[in-house]
């Protein structure tokens, strides 16, 4: 059986926790993201069996895409009570005794996508987050995302069928529709139908081309569709470097082994189960291994 690699998208943990007690009617306490994280992670060591785990965050919400365009995600507005938690989970993870990558000019995103593409040939590599961002990474059967919340996993085939293009044409979508999570405007006219008809014809942004006669694929609205295109090239080719992941973070960890989970520091855990009001935690961290 080959090896699975999860990559843990931590930031997104967080805020699934934290904003997950406020939908539930209560109000988020200071540790809420935290053990909302901790239990995630060991859920996938002791009930997924994972061997190998790495979990990535924003340590600051900025990042080398803010000095490109000044809408582009911040911190700006986040809730200070979620903002005093990213320190305390990466601590946690620490604890937890998994990798941790804590990303300040890159993203955390940045880091799991450099991840797969490093180590994808040596290990079957499972994304845990639902974010589309992510989902250009995946490659075939196996390199995947899979989201826990609704328990799908989105292999090539699954993304083709949810977004009518290919993994390598995630980017230009998005560029296209815009992502208003990450501050990405999209061209004007542009909807999800027109820019999947259109990728998978030409898949980048670079091969349609600028006249409507010259699309052999039929697209509602082309001449209109076109001419913004046209007119907004240069915008959309911003908003495709925005949307498109790095895969040159400098990870410390160059081999798969590096990544391999071995055990908890229970001194370390036991404050944070303390902090997270959950004497429960211990019990539920696999035995060591070696």
């Amino acid at each position: 059986m080959a090896t699975r690699l999860y990559l843990v998208d931590g930031t997104f943990e967080l805020f699934r926790a934290h904003y997950g007690a406020a939908r539930d009617g209560r109000t988020p306490g200071p540790f809420d993201a935290v053990a909302g994280i901790v239990r995630s992670v060991t859920q996938l060591l002791s009930r997924h069996g994972a061997t190998h785990v790495a979990v990535a965050f924003d340590h600051v919400i900025e990042s080398f895409r803010n000095d490109l365009f000044a809408g582009y995600k911040s911190g700006e507005g986040i809730d200070p009570v979620l903002r005093a938690q990213f320190e305390p989970a990466e601590a946690a993870m620490t604890a937890l005794g998994v990798v941790m990558w804590p990303m300040v000019e890159f993203e955390a995103d940045d880091a799991i996508a450099t991840a797969a593409a490093r180590f994808g040939g040596e290990a079957e590599i499972v994304i845990a987050s639902p974010d589309k961002d992510l989902m250009q990474c995946v490659r075939g059967t196996h390199v995947t995302t899979w989201d826990r919340i609704r328990d799908r996993h989105f292999d090539d085939a699954a993304v083709r069928e949810k977004f009518g293009v290919g993994p390598a044409s995630i980017p230009d979508f998005l560029a296209l529709v815009g992502d208003t999570s990450d501050g990405i405007p999209g061209l004007p006219k542009w909807g999800e139908k027109s820019a999947a008809a259109v990728l998978a014809r030409w898949v980048h942004l670079d091969a349609i081309p600028d006249d409507h006669a010259d699309w052999d694929c039929t697209v509602r609205g082309a001449p209109g569709l076109a001419a913004t295109l046209r007119e907004q090239r240069e915008n959309a080719l911003l908003y495709r470097t925005l949307a498109t992941l790095r895969t040159d973070v400098p990870l410390a960890e160059t081999h798969l082994d590096a990544l391999r989970w071995t055990s908890a520091d229970l001194a370390a855990l036991e404050g944070v189960a303390e902090a997270c009001n959950d004497p429960g935690l211990l019990a539920r961290v696999p035995a060591p291994r070696f």
